[in-house]
């Protein structure tokens, strides 16, 4: 409205830049802000733009990836729960930022280009309104109107220019958990940065011709600073804390004092515990193969067993020596090992042509006689009959010797739950019947515990929970059920130690020794209670393990079918002596379940 007057009719801003940065020369303000443009529209926002372009294709493109190491890692034991959703919320928020900026970058191209049009604009429509409505020529308007429209386009494109550059330091900066502003302070505390560009600038003042006065004044300054920055980071490490009693760390003292819940330590159920010498076991760029060996054992146990197996921990532990390992299931140790890192070892099955030089020890796993050996030596050692196993093998077997050992440990109240729910999104009417009306919780858990203590899967949970379903208004007691139970997947357990089609090879008891045993456990109160004639428990126990080992030699399951009323005492009895010895009571053997009896153990063999 007051262009035609000049001066300062549109602002002193753009009246300052009209005069004194283009020194009322239109044309010096044409030049001007061209340049501005071209490198505002053509190099700033153009590549700031295409960097946001790549990075945003390239981020989408490497999220699964990404998504997929975080699941790996969780499954390998190396991150927690936690520190997974943490990091899968960071890729998130990551691939929406880039995808963002992506379409940020369009908005300052198109600031840019918006000032451009501006300036036409306003060019044309001052022009026009000063020779139309205030009849100026031509000459008086382009001296009023044009230095007010460079003016104003040079004004709007000043922050135009910082806006492009702000979104190019962001997008090309490299992604860390520093902020920009932290990564700024950090690198240009750098002293050798200045010391670098402190001596450029000092060689280009020697030159003569130059401004020396400037040039040797900045590279003096940037000497300084380097040699300032470079005392202060030798100085930071030697400074110890005072000790004198200050209001700041009594404070801090205090807040140290305050304890919430995560400072209590909690057991997992399942780790791994290394010494700081067995550390190369779990690096991948040193070939490390234990973490994909336990995640290997985990997903096949898991798949065996019916139920996902908690995460297997994998950690070190200083207060072991440096070779050493041990296995821990809650809380508490259940295996060592010394691994010899960088050698092998080689197990003597008991069948070996020729013997092999090396370090004697004992496979941790199974306890037999075995070698630590260097790796020449292992073609010749599986060559006269040795079993050959790495370090990350000897410590794998080792863990899924134990886990299968104390399988029902490996079940918790949670793993249940999270069972029951997955029965419940088929068979609502089961659960809701079942679950807490007819059983509590606690004893479904139980039952399980004792079908996985005996070897027994768990993964027709429909078929257990019917079962429970019906026998749950007879009787609550987890012995009873559990026998229920093996009943009701018998076929399932048989199935394990023999084909359907194949003949079941079993071990019998004598019949007046089988009486003998059912009237002890009639007579006692509780199983706990049944008592057993020395000499017959020792003459019995040795008659189970010759014929267990005999059949394992065969290479064939050992199984004992006995009376349902002995078979849970007999379990008990023997079992822990004797893992492989299955031992099934009449009612779990399929009818259709061709049977041959390779033995019976009689009582006057063995008194």
């Amino acid at each position: 409205m007051e262009g035609h007057n000049g001066g300062d009719s549109a602002g002193k801003v753009i009246e300052a830049f009209g005069q004194f940065v283009i020194g009322g020369n239109y044309a010096v303000g044409f030049i001007v802000f061209i340049i501005l443009m071209i490198i505002n529209f053509i190099v700033v926002t153009k590549g700031a733009g295409r960097v946001s372009e790549v990075i945003a294709r390239f981020t989408l493109d490497a999220l699964p990836g990404k998504q997929m190491a975080i699941d790996a890692d969780l499954n390998a034991g190396v991150i927690d729960q936690e520190t997974a959703r943490h990091r899968r919320a960071l890729v998130s928020q990551e691939s929406d930022f880039f995808g963002s900026m992506d379409g940020a970058s369009k908005f300052v191209r198109g600031d840019a280009v918006a000032g451009l049009l501006i300036l036409i604009i306003n060019l044309l429509g001052g022009l026009a309104i000063g020779m139309i409505q205030h009849d100026l020529s031509l000459e008086e308007a382009s001296t009023a109107y044009v230095l007010l429209t460079i003016g104003d386009g040079l004004v709007a494109q000043i922050p135009a220019l910082v806006l492009s550059l702000a979104t190019a330091i962001i997008v090309s900066r490299v992604t860390t958990e520093e902020s920009a502003p932290e990564q700024a302070s950090r690198q240009l505390s750098n002293p050798i940065a200045f010391g670098v560009a402190g001596s450029t600038l000092v060689v280009l003042g020697l030159i003569p011709g130059m401004p020396n006065g400037v040039f040797l004044s900045l590279g003096g300054m940037s000497l300084g600073l380097s040699y300032f920055l470079r005392k202060k980071l030798n100085e930071t490490p030697l400074s110890t804390p005072s000790h004198t009693a200050d209001p700041d760390s009594e404070n801090k003292s205090e807040d140290l004092l305050e304890l919430d819940w995560d400072d209590a330590g909690q057991v997992d159920v399942i780790s791994v515990e290394l010494g700081y010498g067995l550390i190369p076991l779990i690096e991948e760029e040193k070939h490390g193969r234990l973490l994909q060996r336990a995640k290997g054992i985990r997903k096949k146990m898991s798949g065996e067993y019916g139920f996902l197996l908690p995460t297997i921990r994998i950690r070190d532990n200083l207060d072991l020596s440096p070779h050493r390992y041990q296995i821990v299931l809650n809380g508490s140790a259940r295996g060592r090992g010394d691994i010899e890192l960088g050698r092998f070892l080689a197990i003597n099955p008991g069948s070996v042509l020729e013997e092999v030089s090396g370090k004697p020890t004992k496979d941790p796993a199974f306890g037999l006689e075995a070698v630590w050996i260097d790796a020449g030596d292992k073609e010749y050692a599986q060559a006269v009959g040795y079993t050959v196993v790495d370090a990350s093998t000897v410590i794998a077997t080792h863990l899924n010797s134990i886990l299968r050992s104390n399988a029902e440990e490996l079940l918790t109240y949670d793993i249940t739950q999270h069972l029951i729910d997955r029965i419940e999104e088929t068979s609502p009417k089961l659960i809701e019947e079942l679950i807490p009306d007819k059983l509590p919780l606690g004893v479904v858990v139980k039952v399980l515990q004792n079908l996985l203590s005996e070897g027994v899967p768990i993964k027709d949970m429909r078929s257990i929970l019917e079962t429970l379903s019906d026998i749950a208004a007879s009787s609550k007691d987890p012995v009873i059920l559990t026998n229920h139970v093996r009943s009701r997947i018998g076929r399932l357990i048989v199935q394990q130690l023999c084909d359907p089609q194949d003949t079941l090879e079993v071990l019998t008891l004598d019949p007046d020794l089988e009486q003998l045993l059912n009237d002890l456990v009639r007579t006692s109160p509780s199983l706990e209670d049944v008592s057993l004639e020395p000499n017959l428990a020792q003459s019995l126990i040795e008659a189970l393990s010759t014929e267990s080992q005999s059949a394992q030699e065969s290479e064939k399951p050992a199984v004992l079918i006995v009376s349902p009323t002995i078979r849970n005492w007999l379990a008990q009895f023997v079992g822990k002596l004797r893992k492989d010895l299955s031992i099934l009571s009449y009612r779990e053997v399929p009818e259709d379940q061709p049977i041959k009896i390779v033995r019976t153990i009689e009582l006057n063999e063995r008194t």
